[in-house]
Protein backbone atom coordinates (compact mmCIF):
# COMPACT_ATOMS: atom_id res chain seq x y z
CA UNK A 1 0.00 0.00 0.00
CA UNK A 2 1.29 3.09 -0.80
CA UNK A 3 2.04 5.45 1.98
CA UNK A 4 0.26 9.17 2.12
CA UNK A 5 1.23 12.06 3.59
CA UNK A 6 -1.18 14.16 5.87
CA UNK A 7 -0.58 17.72 5.89
CA UNK A 8 -2.74 20.27 8.47
CA UNK A 9 -4.11 23.40 6.08
CA UNK A 10 -5.32 26.85 7.56
CA UNK A 11 -7.41 27.68 4.32
CA UNK A 12 -10.29 28.98 7.21
CA UNK A 13 -9.31 30.36 9.73
CA UNK A 14 -8.87 28.01 12.85
CA UNK A 15 -10.80 25.26 11.12
CA UNK A 16 -7.84 22.99 9.92
CA UNK A 17 -8.45 20.61 6.74
CA UNK A 18 -6.61 17.69 6.28
CA UNK A 19 -4.66 16.82 2.65
CA UNK A 20 -3.49 13.89 1.65
CA UNK A 21 -0.81 13.63 -1.42
CA UNK A 22 0.51 11.31 -2.97
CA UNK A 23 2.89 13.18 -5.00
CA UNK A 24 5.41 14.60 -3.25
CA UNK A 25 6.21 17.13 -5.75
CA UNK A 26 3.26 18.34 -5.82
CA UNK A 27 3.13 18.90 -2.91
CA UNK A 28 6.56 20.72 -2.76
CA UNK A 29 4.84 22.95 -5.60
CA UNK A 30 2.06 23.98 -3.79
CA UNK A 31 4.54 25.45 -0.98
CA UNK A 32 5.96 27.35 -3.51
CA UNK A 33 3.13 28.87 -4.75
CA UNK A 34 2.07 29.83 -1.07
CA UNK A 35 -1.04 27.89 -0.90
CA UNK A 36 -0.37 27.81 2.77
CA UNK A 37 0.38 30.49 5.16
CA UNK A 38 3.83 29.81 7.46
CA UNK A 39 3.84 28.58 10.82
CA UNK A 40 4.89 32.77 11.52
CA UNK A 41 1.95 33.64 9.87
CA UNK A 42 -0.43 31.51 11.43
CA UNK A 43 1.08 32.67 15.11
CA UNK A 44 0.81 35.83 14.32
CA UNK A 45 -2.97 35.59 13.85
CA UNK A 46 -3.28 33.24 17.22
CA UNK A 47 -1.55 36.03 19.00
CA UNK A 48 -3.66 38.39 17.58
CA UNK A 49 -6.93 36.91 18.68
CA UNK A 50 -5.24 36.66 22.04
CA UNK A 51 -4.92 40.17 21.99
CA UNK A 52 -8.06 40.92 20.99
CA UNK A 53 -9.51 39.17 23.83
CA UNK A 54 -7.12 41.39 26.42
CA UNK A 55 -8.74 44.56 24.54
CA UNK A 56 -7.41 47.03 27.53
CA UNK A 57 -4.52 44.89 28.91
CA UNK A 58 -5.71 44.53 32.21
CA UNK A 59 -8.28 47.05 32.88
CA UNK A 60 -11.60 45.98 32.65
CA UNK A 61 -14.21 48.20 30.52
CA UNK A 62 -17.03 47.14 32.63
CA UNK A 63 -15.39 49.42 35.86
CA UNK A 64 -16.34 52.24 33.94
CA UNK A 65 -19.10 51.21 31.67
CA UNK A 66 -21.51 50.29 35.00
CA UNK A 67 -19.58 52.97 37.69
CA UNK A 68 -22.89 54.83 37.91
CA UNK A 69 -25.77 52.34 37.59
CA UNK A 70 -23.73 50.20 40.59
CA UNK A 71 -23.68 53.68 42.42
CA UNK A 72 -27.74 53.90 42.28
CA UNK A 73 -28.35 50.12 42.86
CA UNK A 74 -25.57 50.01 45.76
CA UNK A 75 -23.52 47.29 44.18
CA UNK A 76 -19.88 47.29 45.09
CA UNK A 77 -17.37 45.69 43.32
CA UNK A 78 -14.86 44.08 45.39
CA UNK A 79 -11.12 43.25 44.95
CA UNK A 80 -11.37 39.46 45.13
CA UNK A 81 -13.92 40.00 42.32
CA UNK A 82 -12.27 42.19 40.08
CA UNK A 83 -9.30 40.55 40.78
CA UNK A 84 -11.24 36.97 39.57
CA UNK A 85 -13.00 38.69 36.18
CA UNK A 86 -9.14 39.76 35.07
CA UNK A 87 -7.86 36.46 35.78
CA UNK A 88 -10.61 34.29 34.35
CA UNK A 89 -9.90 36.50 31.24
CA UNK A 90 -6.03 37.02 31.13
CA UNK A 91 -5.18 33.56 32.46
CA UNK A 92 -7.51 30.87 31.92
CA UNK A 93 -9.10 32.38 29.00
CA UNK A 94 -12.62 32.52 29.43
CA UNK A 95 -13.10 28.71 30.85
CA UNK A 96 -12.93 28.24 35.24
CA UNK A 97 -14.46 27.19 38.18
CA UNK A 98 -16.03 29.85 40.29
CA UNK A 99 -15.62 28.04 43.58
CA UNK A 100 -16.05 31.35 46.39
CA UNK A 101 -17.43 30.00 49.42
CA UNK A 102 -21.49 30.49 49.91
CA UNK A 103 -22.05 34.49 50.30
CA UNK A 104 -19.13 36.13 48.37
CA UNK A 105 -20.56 36.81 45.12
CA UNK A 106 -19.94 33.86 42.53
CA UNK A 107 -22.84 35.54 40.53
CA UNK A 108 -21.87 39.24 40.86
CA UNK A 109 -18.25 37.68 39.03
CA UNK A 110 -20.08 35.50 36.67
CA UNK A 111 -22.09 38.79 35.65
CA UNK A 112 -18.98 41.02 35.48
CA UNK A 113 -17.43 38.05 33.00
CA UNK A 114 -20.50 38.27 30.87
CA UNK A 115 -20.57 42.01 30.33
CA UNK A 116 -16.61 42.76 30.23
CA UNK A 117 -16.39 39.54 27.08
CA UNK A 118 -19.64 41.69 25.53
CA UNK A 119 -18.16 44.75 25.97
CA UNK A 120 -14.99 43.56 23.88
CA UNK A 121 -16.81 42.63 21.56
CA UNK A 122 -16.02 38.75 21.82
CA UNK A 123 -19.12 37.25 23.13
CA UNK A 124 -22.33 37.36 21.61
CA UNK A 125 -24.66 34.19 22.07
CA UNK A 126 -24.74 33.55 26.02
CA UNK A 127 -26.87 30.49 27.79
CA UNK A 128 -26.74 30.38 31.69
CA UNK A 129 -28.23 27.51 33.08
CA UNK A 130 -29.22 27.12 36.35
CA UNK A 131 -31.45 25.78 39.02
CA UNK A 132 -35.53 26.17 38.61
CA UNK A 133 -35.75 28.54 41.35
CA UNK A 134 -33.07 30.80 40.46
CA UNK A 135 -34.01 31.91 36.92
CA UNK A 136 -35.73 34.75 38.11
CA UNK A 137 -33.09 36.03 40.83
CA UNK A 138 -30.13 35.57 37.55
CA UNK A 139 -32.64 37.36 35.22
CA UNK A 140 -32.80 39.96 37.74
CA UNK A 141 -29.27 40.66 38.72
CA UNK A 142 -28.38 40.68 35.23
CA UNK A 143 -30.61 43.54 34.21
CA UNK A 144 -30.34 45.29 37.49
CA UNK A 145 -26.74 45.43 38.01
CA UNK A 146 -25.35 44.64 34.43
CA UNK A 147 -27.89 46.06 32.00
CA UNK A 148 -28.31 42.90 30.39
CA UNK A 149 -31.75 41.78 29.53
CA UNK A 150 -31.88 37.86 29.37
CA UNK A 151 -35.20 35.77 28.23
CA UNK A 152 -36.18 33.09 30.65
CA UNK A 153 -36.13 30.51 27.97
CA UNK A 154 -39.54 28.21 27.87
CA UNK A 155 -39.09 26.09 25.11
CA UNK A 156 -37.38 25.53 21.57
CA UNK A 157 -38.51 29.08 19.80
CA UNK A 158 -36.59 30.89 22.30
CA UNK A 159 -32.98 29.26 21.66
CA UNK A 160 -32.35 30.27 18.64
CA UNK A 161 -34.41 33.68 18.33
CA UNK A 162 -32.11 35.29 21.61
CA UNK A 163 -28.60 35.94 22.27
CA UNK A 164 -28.71 36.10 26.47
CA UNK A 165 -30.74 33.40 27.60
CA UNK A 166 -31.50 32.02 31.35
CA UNK A 167 -32.74 28.56 31.35
CA UNK A 168 -33.04 26.11 34.17
CA UNK A 169 -31.69 22.55 33.32
CA UNK A 170 -34.63 20.48 34.02
CA UNK A 171 -36.08 22.63 30.96
CA UNK A 172 -32.78 22.25 29.03
CA UNK A 173 -32.29 18.42 29.27
CA UNK A 174 -35.97 17.87 28.19
CA UNK A 175 -34.59 15.59 24.66
CA UNK A 176 -36.59 18.11 22.49
CA UNK A 177 -34.57 21.26 24.09
CA UNK A 178 -31.25 19.45 24.54
CA UNK A 179 -31.00 19.17 20.86
CA UNK A 180 -31.96 22.33 19.45
CA UNK A 181 -29.47 23.71 22.41
CA UNK A 182 -26.49 21.32 21.33
CA UNK A 183 -26.45 22.37 17.84
CA UNK A 184 -26.13 25.93 18.49
CA UNK A 185 -22.54 27.36 19.07
CA UNK A 186 -22.84 29.73 22.07
CA UNK A 187 -20.07 31.62 22.78
CA UNK A 188 -20.33 31.78 26.21
CA UNK A 189 -21.85 28.52 28.38
CA UNK A 190 -22.54 29.58 32.37
CA UNK A 191 -23.57 26.49 34.79
CA UNK A 192 -24.74 27.68 38.24
CA UNK A 193 -24.89 25.26 41.14
CA UNK A 194 -22.31 23.09 39.20
CA UNK A 195 -22.22 20.60 41.11
CA UNK A 196 -25.19 18.97 39.55
CA UNK A 197 -22.68 18.06 37.08
CA UNK A 198 -20.57 15.93 38.74
CA UNK A 199 -22.05 12.80 37.84
CA UNK A 200 -20.90 11.86 34.15
CA UNK A 201 -24.07 9.28 33.89
CA UNK A 202 -26.96 12.22 34.79
CA UNK A 203 -28.70 14.09 31.90
CA UNK A 204 -27.07 17.19 33.49
CA UNK A 205 -23.63 16.51 32.44
CA UNK A 206 -24.83 14.69 29.25
CA UNK A 207 -26.88 18.05 28.08
CA UNK A 208 -23.71 20.28 29.12
CA UNK A 209 -21.07 18.42 27.62
CA UNK A 210 -22.33 18.04 24.68
CA UNK A 211 -22.99 21.87 24.15
CA UNK A 212 -20.79 24.05 21.60
CA UNK A 213 -19.21 26.52 23.55
CA UNK A 214 -16.00 29.09 23.39
CA UNK A 215 -16.15 30.09 26.90
CA UNK A 216 -17.27 28.23 29.31
CA UNK A 217 -17.89 28.85 33.34
CA UNK A 218 -18.81 26.42 36.29
CA UNK A 219 -19.98 28.01 39.76
CA UNK A 220 -20.08 26.09 42.67
CA UNK A 221 -19.14 26.16 46.03
CA UNK A 222 -18.98 22.48 46.63
CA UNK A 223 -16.79 21.33 43.70
CA UNK A 224 -16.64 17.82 45.89
CA UNK A 225 -18.85 16.91 48.70
CA UNK A 226 -17.95 12.94 49.15
CA UNK A 227 -15.05 11.58 46.12
CA UNK A 228 -12.34 13.29 44.58
CA UNK A 229 -14.09 11.69 41.82
CA UNK A 230 -16.51 14.53 41.68
CA UNK A 231 -13.94 17.00 41.32
CA UNK A 232 -11.91 14.84 38.41
CA UNK A 233 -15.07 15.33 36.69
CA UNK A 234 -16.27 18.29 36.93
CA UNK A 235 -12.39 19.87 36.01
CA UNK A 236 -12.49 16.74 33.07
CA UNK A 237 -15.93 18.89 31.77
CA UNK A 238 -14.39 22.39 32.04
CA UNK A 239 -11.14 21.22 30.45
CA UNK A 240 -10.56 17.52 29.52
CA UNK A 241 -7.27 15.85 29.47
CA UNK A 242 -6.30 18.58 32.39
CA UNK A 243 -5.67 15.70 35.14
CA UNK A 244 -5.60 12.92 32.87
CA UNK A 245 -8.13 9.89 32.60
CA UNK A 246 -9.32 8.89 35.54
CA UNK A 247 -7.17 5.85 36.07
CA UNK A 248 -3.73 8.04 35.83
CA UNK A 249 -5.69 10.78 38.20
CA UNK A 250 -6.58 8.19 41.31
CA UNK A 251 -3.33 6.57 40.59
CA UNK A 252 -1.24 9.63 40.94
CA UNK A 253 -3.34 11.56 42.96
CA UNK A 254 -5.65 9.41 45.08
CA UNK A 255 -4.52 7.57 48.46
CA UNK A 256 -8.16 6.96 48.92
CA UNK A 257 -11.68 8.43 47.95
CA UNK A 258 -11.13 11.78 50.04
CA UNK A 259 -7.45 11.80 50.87
CA UNK A 260 -5.06 13.19 48.46
CA UNK A 261 -1.20 12.60 47.43
CA UNK A 262 1.22 14.82 45.55
CA UNK A 263 -1.00 17.31 46.82
CA UNK A 264 1.38 19.99 45.66
CA UNK A 265 1.10 19.00 42.24
CA UNK A 266 -2.27 18.21 42.33
CA UNK A 267 -2.95 21.92 43.81
CA UNK A 268 -0.86 23.56 41.02
CA UNK A 269 -3.20 21.62 38.08
CA UNK A 270 -6.49 22.76 39.76
CA UNK A 271 -5.59 26.73 39.86
CA UNK A 272 -4.75 26.46 36.46
CA UNK A 273 -9.24 26.25 35.90
CA UNK A 274 -10.12 27.22 39.49
CA UNK A 275 -10.60 30.16 42.09
CA UNK A 276 -11.52 29.91 45.14
CA UNK A 277 -12.01 32.90 47.80
CA UNK A 278 -12.87 32.09 51.26
CA UNK A 279 -13.57 34.59 54.13
CA UNK A 280 -10.12 35.71 55.93
CA UNK A 281 -8.55 39.32 57.14
CA UNK A 282 -9.23 41.75 54.28
CA UNK A 283 -12.11 42.36 53.83
CA UNK A 284 -15.15 42.73 57.03
CA UNK A 285 -18.89 42.23 56.42
CA UNK A 286 -20.27 44.85 59.14
CA UNK A 287 -21.04 43.14 62.28
CA UNK A 288 -24.62 41.50 62.75
CA UNK A 289 -26.17 42.30 66.73
CA UNK A 290 -28.68 39.59 67.63
CA UNK A 291 -30.86 40.06 70.66
CA UNK A 292 -33.14 37.30 72.03
CA UNK A 293 -36.08 38.79 73.27
CA UNK A 294 -37.65 36.20 74.88
CA UNK A 295 -41.84 37.15 76.25
CA UNK A 296 -44.40 35.16 78.73
CA UNK A 297 -47.54 33.73 77.27
CA UNK A 298 -50.87 35.33 77.88
CA UNK A 299 -52.52 32.57 80.55
CA UNK A 300 -54.90 31.09 77.62
CA UNK A 301 -52.07 30.86 75.13
CA UNK A 302 -49.90 28.89 77.95
CA UNK A 303 -52.93 26.69 77.88
CA UNK A 304 -53.46 26.24 74.20
CA UNK A 305 -49.68 25.81 73.74
CA UNK A 306 -50.03 22.87 76.28
CA UNK A 307 -53.03 21.37 75.01
CA UNK A 308 -51.69 20.86 71.66
CA UNK A 309 -48.10 19.58 73.04
CA UNK A 310 -49.84 16.71 74.91
CA UNK A 311 -51.94 15.84 71.97
CA UNK A 312 -48.84 15.61 69.85
CA UNK A 313 -47.07 13.59 72.15
CA UNK A 314 -49.67 11.55 72.55
CA UNK A 315 -50.58 11.11 68.75
CA UNK A 316 -46.74 10.29 67.85
CA UNK A 317 -46.29 7.58 70.53
CA UNK A 318 -49.73 5.77 69.34
CA UNK A 319 -47.38 5.06 66.14
CA UNK A 320 -49.21 2.88 63.45
CA UNK A 321 -52.46 3.36 65.83
CA UNK A 322 -52.15 7.07 65.45
CA UNK A 323 -54.84 8.97 63.65
CA UNK A 324 -52.45 11.83 62.25
CA UNK A 325 -49.58 11.59 60.02
CA UNK A 326 -46.59 11.65 61.77
CA UNK A 327 -44.75 14.66 59.62
CA UNK A 328 -48.26 16.47 60.19
CA UNK A 329 -47.98 16.44 63.85
CA UNK A 330 -44.17 17.81 63.25
CA UNK A 331 -45.90 20.65 61.74
CA UNK A 332 -48.51 21.31 64.03
CA UNK A 333 -45.72 21.39 66.69
CA UNK A 334 -43.93 23.74 65.17
CA UNK A 335 -47.07 26.01 64.25
CA UNK A 336 -48.09 26.53 68.04
CA UNK A 337 -45.05 28.27 68.52
CA UNK A 338 -45.51 30.29 65.86
CA UNK A 339 -49.13 31.42 66.85
CA UNK A 340 -52.40 30.32 67.59
CA UNK A 341 -53.71 31.00 63.58
CA UNK A 342 -51.30 28.70 61.82
CA UNK A 343 -52.02 25.75 64.35
CA UNK A 344 -55.74 26.78 63.87
CA UNK A 345 -55.61 26.24 60.28
CA UNK A 346 -54.23 22.75 60.60
CA UNK A 347 -56.75 21.55 63.82
CA UNK A 348 -59.15 22.00 61.31
CA UNK A 349 -57.89 19.95 58.34
CA UNK A 350 -57.18 17.03 60.99
CA UNK A 351 -61.00 17.38 62.16
CA UNK A 352 -62.29 17.32 58.70
CA UNK A 353 -60.41 13.93 58.34
CA UNK A 354 -60.90 12.58 62.23
CA UNK A 355 -63.31 9.82 63.14
CA UNK A 356 -65.19 10.64 66.02
CA UNK A 357 -63.80 10.15 69.03
CA UNK A 358 -60.73 11.85 67.44
CA UNK A 359 -62.87 13.99 66.50
CA UNK A 360 -64.14 15.57 69.86
CA UNK A 361 -60.28 16.32 71.09
CA UNK A 362 -59.53 18.09 67.94
CA UNK A 363 -62.38 20.28 68.64
CA UNK A 364 -61.97 20.57 72.22
CA UNK A 365 -58.51 22.15 71.03
CA UNK A 366 -60.41 24.40 68.09
CA UNK A 367 -62.06 25.74 70.82
CA UNK A 368 -59.33 27.02 72.48
CA UNK A 369 -57.39 28.47 69.20
CA UNK A 370 -60.81 30.38 68.98
CA UNK A 371 -60.59 32.12 71.91
CA UNK A 372 -56.89 33.80 71.40
CA UNK A 373 -58.12 36.99 69.28
CA UNK A 374 -54.14 37.73 69.63
CA UNK A 375 -50.98 36.96 70.31
CA UNK A 376 -48.12 38.06 73.05
CA UNK A 377 -45.62 38.14 70.30
CA UNK A 378 -47.70 40.93 68.42
CA UNK A 379 -47.08 43.19 71.43
CA UNK A 380 -42.90 43.20 70.85
CA UNK A 381 -43.19 42.96 67.57
CA UNK A 382 -45.35 46.84 67.90
CA UNK A 383 -42.74 47.63 70.54
CA UNK A 384 -39.80 47.16 68.44
CA UNK A 385 -41.35 48.75 65.34
CA UNK A 386 -42.18 51.74 67.35
CA UNK A 387 -38.42 52.61 68.19
CA UNK A 388 -37.07 51.98 64.29
CA UNK A 389 -37.84 55.53 62.42
CA UNK A 390 -37.68 55.12 59.23
CA UNK A 391 -36.14 52.15 58.98
CA UNK A 392 -36.95 49.22 56.62
CA UNK A 393 -37.27 46.02 58.42
CA UNK A 394 -38.35 42.25 57.97
CA UNK A 395 -40.58 40.11 59.52
CA UNK A 396 -39.84 36.35 58.47
CA UNK A 397 -42.00 33.61 59.91
CA UNK A 398 -42.21 29.81 58.80
CA UNK A 399 -46.13 29.78 58.22
CA UNK A 400 -48.94 32.04 55.89
CA UNK A 401 -51.35 32.14 58.50
CA UNK A 402 -49.07 33.65 60.79
CA UNK A 403 -48.13 35.98 58.33
CA UNK A 404 -51.87 37.31 57.28
CA UNK A 405 -51.87 37.67 61.12
CA UNK A 406 -49.49 39.96 61.63
CA UNK A 407 -50.09 41.88 58.16
CA UNK A 408 -53.57 42.36 59.86
CA UNK A 409 -52.68 43.75 63.05
CA UNK A 410 -50.14 46.24 61.84
CA UNK A 411 -52.14 47.51 59.54
CA UNK A 412 -55.32 47.98 61.89
CA UNK A 413 -52.50 50.15 63.50
CA UNK A 414 -51.46 52.02 60.73
CA UNK A 415 -48.51 50.30 59.71
CA UNK A 416 -48.53 49.59 55.64
CA UNK A 417 -47.11 46.58 55.58
CA UNK A 418 -45.85 44.11 52.25
CA UNK A 419 -46.37 40.46 52.29
CA UNK A 420 -44.09 38.06 50.44
CA UNK A 421 -44.53 34.36 49.99
CA UNK A 422 -44.13 31.50 47.99
CA UNK A 423 -47.54 31.50 46.29
CA UNK A 424 -46.51 34.63 44.55
CA UNK A 425 -45.84 34.93 40.64
CA UNK A 426 -42.51 35.77 40.23
CA UNK A 427 -43.36 39.11 38.65
CA UNK A 428 -45.16 40.41 41.78
CA UNK A 429 -42.42 39.12 43.86
CA UNK A 430 -40.02 41.22 41.78
CA UNK A 431 -43.05 44.70 42.28
CA UNK A 432 -42.83 43.35 46.09
CA UNK A 433 -39.14 43.92 46.69
CA UNK A 434 -39.38 46.96 44.14
CA UNK A 435 -41.53 48.96 46.18
CA UNK A 436 -39.86 47.76 49.68
CA UNK A 437 -36.99 48.96 48.44
CA UNK A 438 -38.01 52.41 46.56
CA UNK A 439 -41.46 53.31 48.57
CA UNK A 440 -41.11 54.91 52.00
CA UNK A 441 -44.65 54.12 52.69
CA UNK A 442 -43.86 50.48 53.10
CA UNK A 443 -41.58 50.24 55.90
CA UNK A 444 -42.25 46.67 56.51
CA UNK A 445 -42.05 43.07 54.74
CA UNK A 446 -43.57 39.90 56.47
CA UNK A 447 -42.08 36.90 54.65
CA UNK A 448 -42.69 33.26 54.52
CA UNK A 449 -39.42 30.69 54.62
CA UNK A 450 -40.76 29.81 50.81
CA UNK A 451 -40.70 33.39 49.97
CA UNK A 452 -37.48 34.03 51.09
CA UNK A 453 -35.48 31.96 48.92
CA UNK A 454 -32.72 33.16 46.94
CA UNK A 455 -34.17 37.62 47.37
CA UNK A 456 -30.97 39.84 48.43
CA UNK A 457 -32.03 42.75 50.37
CA UNK A 458 -28.41 44.12 51.53
CA UNK A 459 -30.64 47.91 51.57
CA UNK A 460 -32.67 46.47 54.73
CA UNK A 461 -30.53 46.04 58.07
CA UNK A 462 -32.96 45.27 60.38
CA UNK A 463 -35.17 41.28 60.70
CA UNK A 464 -37.03 40.41 63.86
CA UNK A 465 -37.37 36.58 63.59
CA UNK A 466 -41.49 36.07 64.57
CA UNK A 467 -40.74 32.23 65.28
CA UNK A 468 -37.75 29.92 64.64
CA UNK A 469 -37.16 27.00 62.08
CA UNK A 470 -36.17 24.17 63.69
CA UNK A 471 -33.29 23.63 61.55
CA UNK A 472 -30.03 26.42 62.26
CA UNK A 473 -28.89 26.29 58.76
CA UNK A 474 -32.39 27.61 57.58
CA UNK A 475 -32.31 30.40 60.28
CA UNK A 476 -28.65 30.81 59.11
CA UNK A 477 -30.31 31.78 55.59
CA UNK A 478 -32.89 34.37 56.76
CA UNK A 479 -30.23 36.07 58.19
CA UNK A 480 -28.02 35.95 54.67
CA UNK A 481 -30.95 37.95 53.03
CA UNK A 482 -29.21 40.90 54.91
CA UNK A 483 -25.75 40.18 56.18
CA UNK A 484 -24.08 39.75 53.16
CA UNK A 485 -21.58 40.69 50.60
CA UNK A 486 -22.90 44.19 50.04
CA UNK A 487 -24.71 45.10 53.14
CA UNK A 488 -22.76 48.24 54.55
CA UNK A 489 -24.64 48.61 57.69
CA UNK A 490 -24.67 46.75 60.91
CA UNK A 491 -27.01 44.54 61.07
CA UNK A 492 -30.15 44.07 63.92
CA UNK A 493 -31.38 40.69 64.23
CA UNK A 494 -34.36 40.40 66.82
CA UNK A 495 -35.26 36.74 68.03
CA UNK A 496 -38.58 36.38 69.66
CA UNK A 497 -39.09 33.85 71.87
CA UNK A 498 -42.08 32.27 73.89
CA UNK A 499 -40.41 31.21 77.41
CA UNK A 500 -41.89 27.44 78.66
CA UNK A 501 -41.99 26.01 75.00
CA UNK A 502 -39.79 24.03 72.81
CA UNK A 503 -38.89 27.01 71.18
CA UNK A 504 -36.89 28.18 74.21
CA UNK A 505 -35.02 25.46 74.71
CA UNK A 506 -33.66 25.17 70.26
CA UNK A 507 -32.56 28.40 70.49
CA UNK A 508 -30.79 28.18 73.73
CA UNK A 509 -29.09 25.51 72.06
CA UNK A 510 -28.13 27.16 69.22
CA UNK A 511 -26.61 29.97 70.79
CA UNK A 512 -24.97 28.26 73.39
CA UNK A 513 -23.97 25.18 71.31
CA UNK A 514 -23.91 25.47 67.63
CA UNK A 515 -22.99 29.34 68.75
CA UNK A 516 -24.69 30.39 65.15
CA UNK A 517 -25.25 34.06 65.78
CA UNK A 518 -21.13 34.04 66.22
CA UNK A 519 -20.35 32.36 63.26
CA UNK A 520 -20.76 32.34 59.76
CA UNK A 521 -22.00 28.72 59.76
CA UNK A 522 -22.16 28.19 56.36
CA UNK A 523 -18.26 28.15 56.21
CA UNK A 524 -18.23 24.83 57.42
CA UNK A 525 -19.52 22.14 54.39
CA UNK A 526 -19.51 19.40 57.28
CA UNK A 527 -21.67 21.45 59.60
CA UNK A 528 -23.93 21.95 56.48
CA UNK A 529 -23.88 18.11 55.93
CA UNK A 530 -24.48 17.29 59.43
CA UNK A 531 -28.24 19.92 59.45
CA UNK A 532 -29.39 18.86 56.34
CA UNK A 533 -28.41 14.93 56.27
CA UNK A 534 -28.89 14.13 60.27
CA UNK A 535 -32.69 14.91 60.26
CA UNK A 536 -32.36 17.93 62.46
CA UNK A 537 -35.83 18.69 63.19
CA UNK A 538 -36.76 15.01 63.63
CA UNK A 539 -34.03 14.76 66.52
CA UNK A 540 -35.39 17.40 67.85
CA UNK A 541 -38.95 16.32 67.80
CA UNK A 542 -37.90 13.07 69.57
CA UNK A 543 -36.49 15.23 72.48
CA UNK A 544 -40.30 16.55 72.76
CA UNK A 545 -41.99 12.89 72.57
CA UNK A 546 -39.67 11.49 74.62
CA UNK A 547 -40.43 13.72 77.96
CA UNK A 548 -42.96 14.02 80.56
CA UNK A 549 -42.30 17.15 81.64
CA UNK A 550 -39.36 20.30 81.30
CA UNK A 551 -36.66 18.71 83.58
CA UNK A 552 -36.19 15.69 80.78
CA UNK A 553 -36.49 18.01 78.07
CA UNK A 554 -33.62 19.94 78.99
CA UNK A 555 -31.75 17.18 79.73
CA UNK A 556 -32.73 15.66 76.34
CA UNK A 557 -31.09 18.83 74.61
CA UNK A 558 -28.12 18.94 76.79
CA UNK A 559 -27.23 15.46 75.54
CA UNK A 560 -27.95 17.09 71.53
CA UNK A 561 -25.90 20.14 72.11
CA UNK A 562 -22.94 17.87 73.32
CA UNK A 563 -22.95 15.81 70.20
CA UNK A 564 -23.12 19.27 67.66
CA UNK A 565 -20.08 20.35 69.64
CA UNK A 566 -17.97 17.75 69.01
CA UNK A 567 -19.12 17.46 65.41
CA UNK A 568 -17.82 20.71 65.58
CA UNK A 569 -14.82 20.15 67.12
CA UNK A 570 -14.24 17.40 63.71
CA UNK A 571 -15.23 19.75 61.87
CA UNK A 572 -11.85 21.60 62.86
CA UNK A 573 -9.82 19.24 63.50
CA UNK A 574 -10.63 16.29 61.75
CA UNK A 575 -11.11 17.41 57.96
CA UNK A 576 -9.63 15.14 55.19
CA UNK A 577 -6.67 16.16 52.88
CA UNK A 578 -9.25 16.49 50.17
CA UNK A 579 -11.16 19.05 51.77
CA UNK A 580 -8.38 21.15 53.07
CA UNK A 581 -6.76 21.26 49.16
CA UNK A 582 -9.64 23.55 48.20
CA UNK A 583 -9.08 26.02 51.15
CA UNK A 584 -4.81 25.95 49.86
CA UNK A 585 -6.23 27.37 46.29
CA UNK A 586 -6.94 30.35 48.42
CA UNK A 587 -3.72 32.32 49.71
CA UNK A 588 -3.49 35.78 50.89
CA UNK A 589 -5.32 37.70 48.21
CA UNK A 590 -8.41 35.44 47.83
CA UNK A 591 -8.82 35.50 51.77
CA UNK A 592 -12.32 37.43 52.75
CA UNK A 593 -13.88 37.94 55.76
Amino acid sequence: MEKRLAILCTEEEFSPKIHFFDDLALFEEEIANNAWDTWQAFALRLRAEELAQRQGGEELLVLTELKERWEQVGLIPYEHQIATVKRVINEMHGRAILADEVGLGKTIEAGMIIKEYILRGVVKKVLILTPASLCRQWAAELSQKFALYPVIARGPMDWKRYDLIVCSLDTAKKEENRRELQAIPFDLVVVDEAHKLKNPATLNHGLVSGLKKRFFLLLTATPFQNDLKELFNLISLLRPGQLGNYRAFRRRFMKDKRETQNTAELRSLLQEVMIRNRRGPRIQLPPRRVATLPLLPSPVEKEFYQAVTDFVRREYRRQQQAAVNPLTLLTLQREVCSSSFAAAGTLYKLCTKSGETDGTRIVTLLEKAAALKENAKMNLVEAILSQLEKEKVLIFTEFRATQQYIGSRLQRKGIPVLSFDGTMSASKKDFTIHRFRTDPRYPVLVCTEAGGEGINLQFCRTMINYDLPWNPMRLEQRIGRLHRLGQTREVYVYNLVTTGTIEEYLLQLLIEKVRLFDRVIGNSQRIIDYFTKSSFEARVMEALINTENDAELSERFTALGAEIEEELRRAQTDRPAGFALLDELSTGENELH
